[in-house]
């Protein structure tokens, strides 16, 4: 394993067009699932200049207006009229509806171990889980300050810094040696900002410096040094924000809801997804497994593989790696995995409560994760970030 390089992870704000994306995505599956928790659902989301695309598949007994769900997405990031309307852009929705049997048949929660083993996956896939001793999350350290640093943003933009278009971009570089970081090499921050507002660039970095990047770097475990570089904006002015410049999608921001690129992962979308896809809720159980690994002291970093073939209920075939960090060997870490987590996709459903997350949560579930992480969010109680598993597991 390399032991002395650089590496960077990118984070986006709310009102990045991808991650708004995936944002109408998911609250269309929180929708689906507070009406109907057996629904089967898989929406994808587009968007350009005043115009919102959404296309979905689903067999449900839901009846959900899909305009009017990407509307209450798009009013509250806070875009000008100039950028984007929420009230009088256009929505094409492409709806196909598949026959009603094909619903969920029960509760993964009332049924018994043999109708679990039962259930099989409808999608082969291939997925990663993966947690680390860089940060307290058990994240690496990139893309969780990258992180912090995009959600403050829309925090300083709403409070403090009201010229700020919702549409920012960041970008950490860590050093590390031996492994381990050891400084803040740079961070970049492309800030967007208001389409009739002309912002001076001396005035837009000690804005930036003030309510962005110095709170989050108090935070820790890095601080700027002499040798760390800040870019702000660093092509010059930025007005040209949002979806009025450049188009969003679903699922192209995998990377920043993952482990920054730092880590492994499958590269399909996590959002727009219900809790019968496997190729979703693998990646949290994954995750799930890798985490309680590291928080049990078996070692410093930790990558959990599930692969998965249509037709079976757990996965083929499972692989653990350390990555040299280990205790104790990875195949012995493998088979205490084996013996305390149920990887059958049932299994999942069940023990972490999928299909009732929505309605468990006033403001929705699946529509929170894009803003604020799938793993490590703060504001959501992510069933897959406990670490309940440790003392089974030495």
């Amino acid at each position: 394993m390399k032991q002395n390089f650089l590496f960077t992870s990118e984070a986006v704000a709310e009102g990045h067009p991808d991650r708004l994306c995936d944002m109408i995505s998911d609250t269309v599956v929180d929708r689906f699932l507070r009406q109907d928790p057996y629904s089967r659902i898989v929406t994808e989301c587009a968007l350009s200049k005043g115009v919102v695309f959404l296309a979905a598949r689903f067999a449900s007994t839901a009846n959900i207006d899909l305009p009017d769900v990407a509307r209450s997405v798009i009013g509250p990031v806070g875009y000008s009229p100039e950028d984007f309307n929420a009230a009088d852009c256009t929505v094409v929705t492409s709806i196909i509806t598949m026959p009603s049997g094909q619903r969920a048949k029960a509760d993964e929660m009332e049924m018994t171990d043999a109708e679990i083993e039962h259930l099989s996956v409808g999608h082969q896939a291939t997925l990663f889980g993966f947690a680390c001793t860089q940060t307290p999350e058990f994240m690496p350290l990139p893309i969780m300050l990258a992180n912090r640093l995009a959600r403050k943003l829309t925090v300083a933009r709403r409070k403090e810094i009201n010229y700020l278009s919702p549409d920012c971009t960041v970008q950490v570089g860590i050093a590390y040696e031996n492994a381990k970081p050891v400084r803040l090499h740079n961070i970049t921050l492309i800030a967007g900002y208001w389409f009739k507002v002309k912002v001076d660039a001396v005035i837009l970095r000690e804005d930036l410096l003030e309510h962005v990047i110095d709170p989050v770097l108090a935070e820790g475990p890095l601080g700027i040094d002499e040798g760390t570089e800040i870019f702000i904006n660093p092509q010059g002015v930025f007005p040209k924000s949002g979806p009025a410049y450049h188009s969003g999608m679903t699922g192209r921001k995998s990377a920043g809801d993952t482990y920054g690129g730092y880590a492994r992962h499958n590269g399909a979308a996590l959002s727009g997804k219900d809790p019968s896809r496997i190729d979703r809720v693998g990646v949290y159980a994954a995750r799930y497994a890798a985490k309680n690994v590291v928080a049990a002291g078996l070692a410093e970093e930790c990558e959990v593989q599930l692969s998965y073939s249509i037709g079976h209920a757990a996965p083929v075939s499972i692989q653990v790696q350390t990555f040299g960090t280990g205790t104790i060997g990875d195949d012995a870490i493998k088979q205490r995995i084996e013996r305390n987590f149920d990887f059958r996709i049932g299994a999942i459903i069940r023990d972490f409560n999928l299909r009732h997350l929505p309605l468990d949560h006033a403001n929705g579930f699946y529509g929170r994760l894009p803003a604020h992480g799938h793993f490590a969010n703060a504001l959501v109680n992510l069933p897959w970030e406990q670490t309940d598993k440790c003392d089974s597991l030495k």
